[in-house]
């Protein structure tokens, strides 16, 4: 731990950024798969493939509530946890703060776990209805969930674990924890869904044990001697106002993740109520090519992340200013990078989750549309990531609101009454424009303010 420490301080940035960013880009990229693959096997069933996809593109925005839960704890936490870590060069006690955050978290975490699986296990049925189920769907959706939301421990810990590892600076071992379960699951899909012919719980199925696979590696990496951040039972005592400071940095990834849960439930309910079925089918294609895309920038930031907090605590403020502007300049040319592929292949891409020749050319034609403004969505990202990664929650908070709740949630109520179904899918460029530019002005002023500040 202490190599870590010295690196995240003082190794040559280039080989730094690359050496944390790999191998959380590969563990972000692997950790999607977990519901890409699911889709990809469901919507290749021989009966009913089509409204199989759509029922569990039904479950989707309770699949993201359930993660953005484990966010709030886990992105909330470890960041704080990496500036006491960076303090700890000179203050003797900021290890034991940094561990009593870890512990909050867990506690955080196992409450989460089983608040969710009471709830959604009781209100399933109304709950993807008002979610934009149809009586044709919702015997797939119900049966996919049910069997999800009895894991949901294992999503928790999984995911709001991980970002402690990552930030020690241990960026392989993070790798590993979401690979093995990932490659785990992509194993176990074609098993439980053909095999043994159990269709949309088979994937269920294969996801909760995959994701309690992953579980397992991590606490046992964080109780561990290799871990400065170790579990035990002397740590796990709530406290207030540590879970307060893991509460306020942790509602700008919730809010990011939530709200495009919200979304989800507006665009389903939108697209039964003025397309169908299969314009609900298209939008799950599509929002699963949108992941493809974002998410490789999302692990890039990610694993800078521990380097930025670290030296922000220790107060290399030079070091944190060359990270940020390096951070957005990658971020941005990715978005562009992945805009240009998706656009240039759009039946190439679509066509992985269906065979479906009416479903592909709805998605096709709409493709053009929805990914207008991919292009510039690695801006927001890195800015949204320096917000958190320097503990300024307000900020974070904002640009997280603005582009989901603030733009996307309103526009795709009101402009399908003028534009019809298609005013759907116009909401997505015109949020993610504004709010990127809006991000950067305010990333700008936030890289200005740290030239000065001693």
């Amino acid at each position: 731990m202490d190599n870590s420490k010295s690196q995240l301080g003082t190794a040559p940035l280039g080989s730094l950024m690359l050496k944390l960013a790999l191998p959380s880009i590969v563990a972000q990229v692997i950790n999607i798969l977990y519901n890409i693959i699911d889709r990809i096997y469901i919507g290749h069933i021989d009966s009913a493939a089509s409204l199989a996809l759509t029922g569990v593109g039904i479950c989707f925005p309770i699949i993201t509530l359930v993660s953005a839960f484990s966010l709030f704890a886990g992105a909330g936490g470890a960041p704080l946890a990496a500036i006491e870590l960076g303090k700890s060069e000179h203050d003797k006690n900021a290890k034991s703060r940094a561990e009593s955050i870890l512990g909050n978290a867990v506690i955080l975490l196992v409450a989460f776990a089983v608040l969710l699986t009471v709830i959604f296990q009781i209100f399933m049925r109304p709950v993807l209805m008002a979610f934009g189920a149809s009586e044709a769907t919702i015997p797939y959706a119900q049966d996919y969930l049910r069997i999800y939301m009895a894991g949901t421990i294992f999503v928790q810990l999984s995911i709001g674990l991980n970002p402690f590892i990552n930030a020690q600076g241990f960026a392989g071992t993070a790798m590993l924890s979401i690979v093995i379960g990932a490659v785990a699951n992509i194993i176990l899909d074609p098993v439980f869904i053909f095999v043994f012919d159990m269709g949309v719980k088979g994937a269920a199925v294969a996801t909760v044990i995959s994701q309690a696979i992953s579980t397992v590696w991590i606490v046992i990496f964080l109780c561990s001697k290799k871990s400065s951040l170790r579990i035990s039972p002397a740590i796990l005592k709530f406290k207030p106002a540590v879970a307060a400071k893991i509460s306020a940095l942790g509602l700008s990834p919730f809010i990011m993740s939530a709200t495009e849960s919200a979304i989800s439930v507006v665009f389903n309910t939108g697209l039964q109520k003025f397309g169908g079925d299969i314009y609900v089918g298209a939008m799950t294609i599509m929002q699963s090519l949108m992941q493809v895309c974002y998410i490789p920038i999302q692990g890039f930031t990610d694993g800078v992340q521990p380097i930025v907090s670290y030296n922000y605590g220790a107060g290399n403020l030079k070091r944190v200013r060359t990270t940020i502007k390096r951070m957005i300049y990658i971020s941005f040319a990715a978005s562009v990078a992945a805009a240009v592929i998706i656009l240039a292949f759009p039946k190439t891409f679509v066509s992985i989750f269906t065979s479906d020749a009416q479903l592909i050319s709805l998605a096709v034609s709409l493709m053009p549309v929805y990914f207008g403004a991919v292009w510039i969505f690695g801006v927001q990202m890195a800015a949204q990531r320096t917000f958190v990664a320097l503990g300024r929650a307000k900020t974070s908070i904002f640009v997280a609101l603005l582009r989901k709740v603030i733009l996307l949630i309103p526009l795709a109520l009101v402009l399908p009454h003028f534009m019809g179904v298609n005013g759907i899918f116009w909401s997505e460029p015109i949020a993610s424009t504004t709010s990127a530019v809006t991000s950067f002005v305010l990333f700008l002023v936030c890289y200005s303010s740290l030239k000065d500040k001693k």
